[in-house]
């Protein structure tokens, strides 16, 4: 079997019940997340370097894109300097994968422009399959983060932008210390 072929999907996001699986592939089982609404956890034990799932979608010009970024359209993927690729179709399981400021896959393009979600490391069955979406410093208040990793910024900024963001949330900290922390900011364990 493919790995990047679907076996099945049932259902959308919005109507899946905790436990209900949304789509499977020979690697990835896709359920509720507490994450955020689906997300991807290992059927399997993944061996780091595994190309779990390949993302696609429809492939779009710049000047789509944009229109469709300005729509609020999150699932778009950089091709090349002519072509971006639109990953919101029901086909497209890898869509329901969730950011993780430490996450266990990475994206890669390959030589045929092909997206593949990767295994940066070994991951475990029942792990839930996380990369980081790698969003700029532009309007990052808008998204914040739900990974809850030890490292967690608090926002789904690129990993380049990680010191910048701890600096200006350091400072409003300073600024405004009755405030306590932000609503999105990471909280302790209880």
């Amino acid at each position: 079997m493919n790995p990047e072929k679907v076996v099945n999907v049932e259902c959308g996001p919005e109507t899946a019940a905790d436990s209900e699986i949304v789509a499977q592939t020979e690697w990835v089982v896709f359920r509720r997340s507490r994450i955020h609404g689906i997300g991807g956890f290992a059927r399997r034990d993944i061996p780091a370097g595994t190309r779990i799932l390949e993302y696609v979608g429809e492939k779009i010009s710049k000047e789509e894109s944009t229109r469709r970024c300005e729509a609020n359209n999150p699932y778009i993927f950089c091709l090349n300097d002519q072509f971006d690729l639109d990953g919101n179709v029901p086909w497209n399981p890898a869509r329901f994968l969730n950011h993780s400021c430490q996450p266990n896959c990475e994206t890669l393009l390959d030589e045929a422009e092909r997206i593949w979600i990767v295994a940066l490391r070994d991951i475990r069955a029942g792990e839930e399959l996380t990369f980081n979406y790698g969003y700029d410093l532009t309007e990052y208040r808008d998204y914040p983060c739900n990974c809850g990793a030890p490292n967690c910024v608090g926002y789904i900024v690129a990993e380049e932008f990680f010191e910048h963001v701890r600096r200006q949330r350091a400072l409003e900290e300073v600024a405004h210390p009755a405030a306590g922390p932000s609503p999105s900011a990471p909280q302790p364990p209880r």
